[in-house]
């Protein structure tokens, strides 16, 4: 059975990484986003099992001690992580995985994975990005404070990642994530697997 691809997608709070992450998903069918385990508290709206996996830190912490997970990171004091159970379900699925997280795993999931392609998402500027956070109205005034000082640190790690797109016009930056989702599925070397060509194959001796 064809593996997928595995794609880490990362972002400043507030970014837009989530929204684009759901869209992507909607408009691909074949591509599947991985569910990562968390700390933190459930926000309005969303759903266990759909959004992330809610786990107290003490269970969090037994299943780090036991390595269940194969990336985890500490953000703004909430732990959150990747199983290794999810992505070992997803990776043989034939789709391509997403795997939305930060970019302390980012950088775990690339010494891991050689093979993971690495997208990080941009707000247009600091500004845009501190009114993102006011207008979405789960954090207070000092927290957003907080996460706008973080994001200075996480953008300087955007240099690591393999392509990196500006969230300015929504549409356009879906579409600009969805090229590159395609671009790696229609690799030369994946389609003619299909045909079942070797890749070191003489073309000549083929045609002839």
């Amino acid at each position: 059975m064809k593996t997928g691809n595995i794609f880490v997608i990362s972002a400043p709070s507030g970014a837009g990484k989530s929204s684009l992450v759901k869209a992507l998903c909607e408009k691909a069918p074949l591509v599947k986003a991985s569910i990562s385990h968390t700390t933190r508290k459930m926000r309005p709206g969303e759903i266990e099992g759909v959004h992330y996996y809610f786990i107290e830190k003490n269970e969090f912490l037994r299943m780090l001690a036991h390595n269940e997970f194969l990336e985890h990171a500490t953000v703004y004091d909430n732990y959150y992580g990747t199983h290794r159970q999810t992505i070992k379900l997803l990776i043989n699925s034939g789709k391509d995985i997403i795997l939305e997280i930060d970019y302390q795993g980012a950088i775990q999931i690339r010494k891991l994975m050689q093979e993971a392609i690495l997208i990080y998402i941009l707000p247009p500027n600091m500004e845009v990005l501190r009114q993102r956070l006011i207008k979405r109205g789960t954090d207070e005034a000092g927290i957003i404070e907080k996460r706008l000082n973080l994001a200075l640190d996480d953008l300087s790690y955007a240099k690591y990642f393999d392509f990196a797109i500006i969230n300015d016009d929504f549409n356009q930056a879906l579409d600009d994530l969805y090229s590159i989702i395609l671009s790696h599925r229609h690799k030369t070397k994946e389609v003619l697997k299909k045909w079942c060509i070797p890749q070191s194959a003489n073309i000549k001796s083929i045609v002839m």
